[in-house]
């Protein structure tokens, strides 16, 4: 591609303008011309960098967004080689393209729209996919794995675990200690692996994928197979489009295996405090029974999106006679045929758990506290995922690292103006449904602006339901259905607070989650937990996400106000995707390639 310093312009193909977009834009950051550059992006307009540029992952609107950022980035990254990666198109007036570039330490991918004809950006996304020198050893540099020749100090692949694995934890500390066995802290594990940093990833649970197997046992992923895959080593093709927990449990341990994650199950960290003087942790952990102290230089609290289980305390909970526990430690309906089942709460995992029980013979109630998001899941696969997740998107080229980048580079501030015309379809389609459901007198919400289950989720991470059957039961009154808050338990019924009895022998509280700084408050201290601040949400000023505005998640996968303290997780699709920034991060972290942070997450909550 021949690139040209001309001022960007209506003429020409798609590739023309990008062309000549990407040249000025790299001709003005190469003269260190920070309004020029800043000048070449629309007035509404959006720069997403995932640690590319600063080392942070955050977004900046409009031409004085860029200026700061370029302001403050510009001489430490020294960017450069833009250029397209494929043949831009162009549609209503948008060209879009996919990009490469590189930077002082590093190399880049990234997404460009052009709006005004190609002379603006409209949305513009930068991501660090590797550090030069530090490359994944893949594909032309993977390891030989045979030592060929004669050689009597030979030691063979097993004995260089063995040893590995003996060592680790004992005579030489890991770099990175992840705490949290799961999707996400397997996920980040066996990137560090590649990476070459020495890592632990601890578990309490005594197997990897124990998390999934000591669930209620009809659980399912919701998520179509095609958004799920872990990094490296993708499903089987014949792999089911909806993963039943036990199969994931097994897929998760198979995984830690092959990919050689160094992993402790049957691990409990009891403390954490971090020296200030030698950036150093000081991990008090509790092998099978044994103490061991950890000193890494980073911690990773890869312990659930979600958090800690919220269990509402309630009057009369000590003089109930039967069985209650949050749904998090629900062990499943085999227990409880023709038994009176109360479930508070009417999420999703009310929703599996209702109807696990009355497929079982229970008797069961759905206490409806506040209103909820229902989509029926072959309505979301097909108009809310179908594009980037499914076999027909694979069939159009859309790769899983494709689809990822994609949803990557629309903002999260303009993303529910893309999310309401396909959950209006929705409604459409499944009017039906909804109109039984009403009938029923389930409330329903389509959250706060129309935008859906995919907003709520990152909003929240709460408040919806993939409907795979059980909300019929609701609509059909096999499930009975309350509404109200709980004021108290009897020594038999929950009574609700206009009086409502419903008798009992279990209560499950599917109740949700709080914040993950609450594992930070357990583990290391309040103080830490408040310096940090609240994880997840964007601060949309919508239901439980208050504002202000922060533009992506809180404390997600990038810089903490603690130093070396990082969290981790998600669904299985950011578990796999943002993986890789945090990554590198700690990589470069571990290397001690200078890593200047960009707008450090500020703390406006605590909780």
């Amino acid at each position: 591609m021949t690139q040209t310093a001309e001022r960007p312009g209506t003429t020409g193909s798609p590739a023309d303008r990008t062309d000549a977009w990407l040249a000025a834009f790299e001709d003005a950051l190469t003269a260190r011309d920070v309004d020029r550059a800043a000048g070449m992006f629309a007035a509404t307009s959006f720069w997403r960098d995932l640690i590319a540029f600063t080392w942070n992952i955050t977004t900046v609107e409009g031409p004085d967004g860029v200026r700061d950022l370029l302001g403050a980035t510009l001489e430490t990254t020294g960017p450069r080689g833009f250029r397209t990666s494929e043949e831009p198109t162009e549609a209503d007036g948008v060209t879009t393209a996919w990009i490469e570039f590189e930077t002082a330490v590093g190399r880049g991918r990234g997404h460009l729209r052009l709006q005004e004809g190609g002379s603006k950006a409209f949305t513009l996304l930068t991501t660090l996919y590797e550090l030069k020198g530090h490359e994944e050893p893949l594909r032309q540099r993977r390891p030989m794995g045979a030592e060929h020749g004669a050689n009597k100090e030979r030691r063979t692949w097993r004995e260089r675990r063995e040893q590995e694995e003996a060592e680790l934890g004992y005579t030489t500390q890991p770099s990175v200690l992840v705490v949290g066995g799961g999707q996400g802290g397997i996920a980040l594990g066996a990137r560090l692996r590649q990476l070459g940093v020495p890592a632990l990833v601890i578990d309490k649970h005594a197997r990897p994928g124990d998390q999934w197997r000591s669930r209620y046992k009809s659980l399912c992923l919701h998520d179509p197979v095609w958004y799920d895959h872990l990094p490296y080593l993708k499903f089987p093709d014949n792999w089911p489009v909806f993963s039943p927990k036990d199969k994931i449990g097994d897929w998760l341990e198979s995984y830690v295996k092959v990919m050689e994650v160094p992993y402790w199950g049957s691990t409990l960290a009891r403390s954490a405090s971090y020296d200030e003087q030698t950036g150093e942790w000081t991990v008090e952990v509790e092998r099978d029974g044994q103490p061991v102290t950890l000193r890494p230089k980073q911690l990773v609290l890869a312990t659930g999106m979600s958090g800690k289980p919220n269990v509402p305390r309630l009057p009369g909970q000590d003089v109930f006679r039967g069985e209650q526990h949050h749904s998090s430690a629900h062990p499943g309906p085999d227990e409880y045929k023709g038994k009176k089942v109360v479930v508070v709460g009417s999420n999703n995992s009310a929703f599996d758990i209702c109807g696990a029980l009355w497929e079982i013979g229970a008797d069961v109630t759905m206490v409806q506290r506040t209103s909820t998001h229902i989509v029926k899941s072959d309505s979301l696969m097909e108009i809310g995922l179908g594009a980037l997740y499914s076999e027909e998107a694979l069939a159009n080229g859309v790769t899983t690292e494709k689809a990822d980048l994609t949803f990557a580079s629309i903002p999260y501030r303009i993303m529910h103006e893309f999310q309401i015309p396909l959950y209006e379809q929705m409604k459409e389609r499944d009017a039906d449904f909804y109109r039984r459901m009403a009938d029923a007198g389930f409330w329903l919400d389509w959250g706060d602006d129309g935008s859906g289950l995919f907003m709520k989720y990152l909003r929240r991470g709460s408040g919806y339901y993939i409907d795979v059957g059980a909300a019929e039961l609701v609509a059909d009154g096999e499930v009975e259905l309350a509404h109200g808050q709980v004021d108290h338990l009897t020594e038999d019924a929950v009574v609700l607070q206009d009086g409502t009895e419903l008798p009992a022998d279990l209560v499950v509280y599917a109740t949700g989650y709080g914040s993950m700084n609450g594992w930070a408050a357990d583990l290391i201290s309040q103080e830490v937990a408040d310096t940090v601040g609240k994880v997840w949400g964007l601060g949309s000023d919508t239901t439980k996400d208050p504002g202000p505005w922060e533009g992506e998640q809180r404390n997600m996968w990038k810089p903490t106000q603690q130093p070396g303290l990082w969290f981790h997780g998600g669904n299985l699709h950011q578990s796999r995707h943002y993986s890789l920034y945090l990554a590198l991060q700690l990589k470069a972290r571990q290397e001690g390639i200078p890593t200047p942070v960009y707008r450090l997450q500020e703390v406006h909550h605590t909780s």
